[in-house]
Order: structure tokens, then sequence, then C-alpha cells
């Protein structure tokens, strides 16, 4: 997502100080790693992006589909501790200039969007539940609701997560994909020799967005699959335990910068 005015990134596990088994930038608290460099590694990506850590604001997650608008007020929450993590939220959104909105992911979906037209902006966290609830959908109505945003402005952008390549399930997730998406599901399923199916996270929420009427051509994918590319990325499934990186988006200060 290149817009002006518009900070949307996805970070990396490269050029961090946590040790092994979450060697690199893990921006993760609660995986067990050791906080003070969990926060040495926010710092950096704080410092890397302009916005200070103190502006930043993460939810609770918990694979639900709520989605909490976030306020000046909450600058700050969850960004150095987990105590005052927004409670129980996957999916955020604000329309307050350089107020960070991070979501955390080893696996899940990150999804970033913006509307530069009402300058608002929302970050979700969509594992398989989310995925199947639609929390990316949600989130485009909230930014209807909250801010009059037009899903026909807003712009998407689908960062690593795991990848159809990798990401086996079983009949009882498969049965939900299908009645979360209906004839769609064909194009989400793929079954495979183990007797069990490929689901593809990607697909799965740009069906959820066009559903919404957020524009094909307003929506991005990575198509990285962070099983397949440990070296760069967290992958829970394929690592076990491990760190997370982040989706962050913002709206950039109109003077001076972020």
């Amino acid at each position: 997502m290149n817009i002006p005015g518009i900070l949307a990134t996805f970070t990396e596990r490269r050029n961090g100080v946590s040790e092994r088994p979450f060697a690199g930038c893990n921006l993760g608290l609660h995986v067990g790693d050791d906080p003070v460099r969990v926060i040495a590694n926010r710092e950096r990506v704080a410092g890397r992006i302009g916005i200070p850590l103190d502006r930043w604001v993460a939810g609770e997650q918990v694979h639900g589909a709520t989605v909490t608008v976030v306020t000046e007020e909450m600058a700050g929450r969850g960004a150095r501790d987990m105590e005052s993590l927004l409670p129980a939220t996957d999916a955020l959104i604000t329309d307050v200039p350089g107020v960070a909105l991070t979501t955390y992911a080893a696996d899940c979906v990150p999804v970033l969007l913006a509307d530069p037209h009402r300058r608002a902006v929302g970050a979700a966290h969509a594992g398989w539940k989310g995925t199947v609830a639609k929390i990316v959908a949600r989130t485009v109505e909230s930014l209807h609701t909250t801010y009059g945003c037009d899903p026909s402005d807003v712009h998407a952008v689908i960062g690593p997560s795991i990848g159809p390549c990798c990401y086996e399930v079983d009949e009882r997730v498969a049965d939900q994909v299908r009645a979360a998406f209906a004839e769609r599901a064909d194009r989400l399923l793929t079954p495979n020799e183990n007797g069990r199916w490929q689901l593809d996270l990607w697909q799965a929420n740009v069906e959820a967005l066009l559903e919404a009427g957020v524009p094909a051509a307003h929506i991005e994918r990575e198509d990285r699959c962070t099983a397949c590319g440990v070296e760069a990325l967290y992958s829970y499934r394929k690592e076990g335990q491990t760190g997370r990186h982040a989706g962050i988006v913002a709206l950039l200060q109109e003077k001076g910068g972020a």
C-alpha cells in the first residue's frame, strides 16, 4: 500500500536482539521471550518507522471478530506491557494521526486497511477463525459506521501468513469455511493426499473484502508464506515456540511527519 500520508508496513524477524527460539526482531510480548528484548525490538522498529512506541496500540488477540475504535486517549495501550492491551479485540480502527495500530502474527493473516479520503485506518488479525468470521469485512463496516468511509475508497493489503502451500486443515475447519463462503469455498479449499484440505487464507480474506465492497483493484496480497520463509518470518506451525512479526498502520501527521 503506497498512499501519501499513510504508513502501512509489515516487519520481519531480521535485525533484532531476541535469542533462540525467538531469534531476531520478535515483537510479541506473549510468547515467553524476555520482555526487555521485546521492548528493545519494538523501539528499533519505532525508530525506523518514525512513530514513538508510546504511540502504538495493540489489542488482546483472541481469534474473535471484535473491532475496537482507538481514540487519542488509548495511545500506548499494549505497547510496553500486556496488562494495558485493549481487551478481547482482533481489529482496530482510528482516525487519530500519529497513532500506530499494530497486529501480531506468526502464521495468522495481518490485514491493513486505509481510506485516504476520510483519513482513517484499520488493522485486523485473521487466523482461520477470524477469517471465517470475516473480521476484515467487519473492520470495513466499522470504518463506514464510525467514520463514514465508503468501502469503495478503502484500500487493503494482506500481509505475510501461512500460505495455501503449507496450511493443512481438517474437515471441521473446512466445513466452517464452506458455511462462511458458500459456493466460493471451492476457490479456497484444495483436497490433499492426506484426506485433508489446503486452505487459502489469502484468497479467503480477499473474498471477504470484496463482499464488504472493497474494489479488487484496491486489494494487495504479499503472498509470502511464513512457513516457507522462516529465515525472514516467524511461523508457529513450522517452528513451534517462536516470535511474532507485526503489521503496522498509521495516519501520518499532516505537518511535521509522524
